[in-house]
């Protein structure tokens, strides 16, 4: 069966200040979220699955979602604050959605194969797409995989950044060591900063950018995972439910392995104004040497 991509874009117009900012970065004005459609259809991808909020359904459609409806099934899931297993309620005084686990088990009843799971406004490059394909093929029950990158393709020379960085043993995550402050330097030494004090890293660490791959059953573990959650914190008014914290917390307890496969591909995110230029020109010079074609859709 052909894999789904799942693209979590309900925080979208939150973080973008409204639909119309997200960020023309392409020769032609393409979005990064059109490259991740791109890749995804030429690594033999067949669905897309949006998942947004009602409010901005028809803003998101006719500025994203209908571009693509001539060139890959495209379904949309709605993350709703409201959508909650049989005798649950929300919190008085609560007003966000349950985390990026919520997001995910918004799709239950859309996807009915393997699956790979991405942020709506990052660039994972087109070796990323291939390599989670092939690895779909490799998972035994129970299994799921993540796409690791070098943390050297992952930072900005504009500033810290966070990143979680993956310890691999046989093939597998075994820990994830989260680092909140890993900066570049003038001399292009690479180091992260903890309680003061800095510790070189090498560039070829392998790190998460959340970049994910399940198989179609791993929803009613998510459904069974996310009572639990509420059972504990559903009462919080700003408690959330992360893919990378269940997933983690399934790997220490025995519940999943985690195949890491590992990528050279450059990721790219405009986590500061400054970065914007970079991506600009790595863009167009990726389009130049034909790794795209002139223009994305015609």
């Amino acid at each position: 069966m052909k894999p789904t991509l799942v693209i979590m874009a309900a925080g979208m117009g939150s973080r973008y200040g409204g639909l119309k900012q997200l960020d023309p970065v392409g020769p032609n004005g393409e979005t990064l979220l059109e490259y991740s459609i791109f890749d995804a259809i030429q690594a033999g991808f067949g669905k897309v699955v949006f998942v947004i909020r009602h409010d901005f359904e028809t803003e998101f459609k006719e500025q994203i979602g209908n571009k693509f409806t001539d060139k890959i099934d495209v379904r949309y899931a709605f993350q709703s604050l409201e959508d909650l297993p049989e005798g649950f309620s929300v919190p008085e005084g609560r007003t966000k959605p349950w985390g990026t686990g919520q997001a995910v088990l918004a799709c239950r009843n859309l996807v009915k194969e393997p699956f790979c799971v991405q942020n709506a406004d990052d660039f994972y490059g087109a070796e990323a797409y291939k390599t989670i394909a092939a690895g779909f093929q490799t998972l035994e029950n129970g299994e799921s995989c993540i796409v690791g990158y070098r943390l050297k393709n992952t930072l900005s020379p504009h500033g810290s950044v966070s990143r979680g960085v993956c310890e691999v043993i046989d093939g597998c995550l075994s820990e994830v060591n989260e680092r909140t402050e890993i900066i570049t330097n003038d001399n292009g030494t690479i180091q992260y900063i903890e309680n003061g004090a800095a510790t070189n890293m090498t560039g070829n660490e392998i790190v998460s950018m959340n970049f994910w791959g399940f198989a179609p059953e791993f929803f009613q573990t998510l459904e069974e995972k996310f009572i639990a959650f509420l059972t504990e914190k559903g009462g919080e008014l700003k408690s959330e439910w992360y893919i990378p914290d269940i997933v983690t917390r399934m790997m220490k307890n025995g519940e999943t392995k985690i195949k890491v496969l590992s990528s050279n591909a450059q990721w790219f995110g405009v986590t500061y104004p400054d970065d914007r230029p970079a991506v600009v020109a790595a863009l167009k010079a990726m389009h130049a040497a034909g790794r795209y074609p002139a223009k994305l859709w015609k």
